[in-house]
């Protein structure tokens, strides 16, 4: 769903952490764990050349969905479409997220009833793989942002929404089918959530060479991926979701975008080659581009052309499939250096 600003202020400040550091009194047993781990693992790494795999690496593979209600996902992904969600049946969630695309839109700000967004919209694909939801990070569930959106995005609110659905016999049977009982709020928001956690994109070259296929992604984004690591860009973009699993603060070292919010959650950078345009702020259109800029604010480094195009050529790698077609950026055709069949 779409970025909302419900209880902005609040969220903020619950985000908002000290870091401490450890007792001294404990460090000295740390430092012997490590050094006896180290010590331990020495004569295995000697004989053990370097391979393609999960297991040695901070990114991991994206998981197949499993588990999900069919008639409840299928009846979420009719709700995601119906514009009858929206206060002026103008728009549906996927006026803002295109499934058919790369899950979000080609605008630097989307448009809810007539006003544009505050922040630029998040793909939804792999939205169940984030820690927290929306660039601030300010809500926990999927059945939570879904509620937001309706109130913030669409300005409605279950109960408007409740109440269309059960004036329609047709929707009055699909509930009946997938929950056993009439539209009501608590079945309205699981049915979109459950069709949100489908929104998976496994298969990407890079989770294939994860797996063990080491052709799967040639020596020059290999040296991309090596850089990422090298660099530092690993520190926040690590995890399933390629980030998506902490806060940070953005233009720690100079400006990055607008200054608002101060802190944002870290976006995960699967399909990023197909989501232009970049940042909260939808400030930069082109991903060689949002690469140097982070190199420049995050890292407070110039990174060099052969540099970034690596670096570029290795986040492509990270395009997925999502019911057997690669993601794609939204528009009628695909930009020059992005995977396409």
């Amino acid at each position: 769903m779409v970025e909302c600003n419900y209880d902005e202020q609040a969220n903020r400040s619950q985000r908002r952490v000290l870091m401490t550091s450890e007792e001294p009194q404990w460090r000295w047993i740390a430092y012997l764990v490590l050094i006896l781990c180290l010590t331990a693992g020495w004569p295995a790494a000697a004989q053990s050349p370097p391979t393609a795999g999960a297991a040695q690496e901070p990114i991991t593979p994206i998981p197949v969905a499993l588990g999900l209600n069919p008639k409840r996902q299928l009846l979420g992904e009719r709700l995601f479409k119906d514009r009858r969600l929206s206060h002026a049946n103008t728009h549906s969630c996927s006026s803002c997220h295109d499934v058919e695309t790369n899950g979000a839109s080609a605008r630097d700000h989307d448009t809810a009833e007539g006003r544009p967004m505050a922040l630029n919209t998040p793909t939804i694909f792999n939205v169940s793989l984030n820690f927290r939801l929306n660039w601030e990070g300010n809500f926990r569930s999927l059945e939570e942002g879904a509620e937001r959106s309706l109130c913030n995005s669409m300005a409605s609110s279950t109960d408007e929404a409740v109440g269309k659905l059960r004036g329609d016999p047709e929707a009055v049977r699909q509930f009946r089918d997938a929950y056993g009982r009439e539209p009501d709020a608590a079945a309205l928001l699981d049915a979109i959530a459950t069709y949100e956690r489908s929104l998976v994109t496994p298969g990407s070259r890079f989770d294939r060479w994860l797996a063990g296929e080491v052709d799967a992604i040639t020596p020059l984004e290999l040296s991309g991926y090596q850089a990422f690591k090298s660099l530092g860009c690993i520190s926040c973009h690590q995890g399933v979701n390629v980030g998506g699993n902490l806060f940070q603060r953005h233009g720690i070292f100079h400006p990055l975008g607008s200054p608002e919010p101060v802190l944002l959650r870290v976006p995960g950078l699967r399909n990023v080659a197909t989501t232009p345009p970049y940042f909260h702020d939808g400030s930069t259109q082109t991903l060689p581009e949002a690469v140097k800029v982070m190199g420049i604010a995050q890292l407070d480094r110039v990174l060099t052309e052969s540099q970034i195009a690596a670096i570029v050529a290795f986040l492509n790698t990270l395009t997925g499939e999502y019911r057997g077609h690669l993601v794609r950026p939204a528009g009628a055709t695909l930009r020059p250096g992005v995977e396409s069949r």
